[in-house]
């Protein structure tokens, strides 16, 4: 039995018509289903064990989330073929649509803290 190779991702910077954000593969799934239809396309790549988020360009000059990595202009992500939406390999979790690919920043910011879940303040810590 022969099997047909996969397309290849491209690799695509960032910076131009988007910045991507890079978060561990269980938290960006945790906030993925936190924003729901608010979730603009989202990769998961297997490989980094990391899922990447895109949000307006420019944005990850001012990024500060806990646990996740903005990559700013220059820096490149796998984009899939449109039709892939399995592995192996990097593949959409979410597909660009017509509309934008985009992420309301501030919409992921929260939902990756809270995905995150609770921390113990200096108050609470006893």
């Amino acid at each position: 039995m022969t099997t047909t190779p996969l397309p290849a991702s491209t690799p695509r910077p960032a910076g131009h018509e988007w910045d991507v954000i890079r978060a561990p593969r269980q938290l960006g799934l945790a906030a993925m289903s936190i924003l729901g239809t608010r979730a603009g396309a989202v990769v998961e790549d297997p490989q980094r064990a990391s899922v990447f988020f895109f949000v307006p360009a420019g944005a990850a000059a001012s990024w500060r989330v806990q646990n996740t990595e903005p990559l700013p202009e220059g820096r490149t992500v796998p984009l899939p073929p449109r039709r892939r939406t399995e592995g192996p390999g990097p593949h959409w979790r979410i597909c660009p649509g017509d509309g934008s690919w985009l992420t309301d920043p501030a919409a992921l910011a929260a939902a990756l803290s809270d995905a995150f879940g609770p921390r113990l303040g200096k108050e609470q810590a006893g």
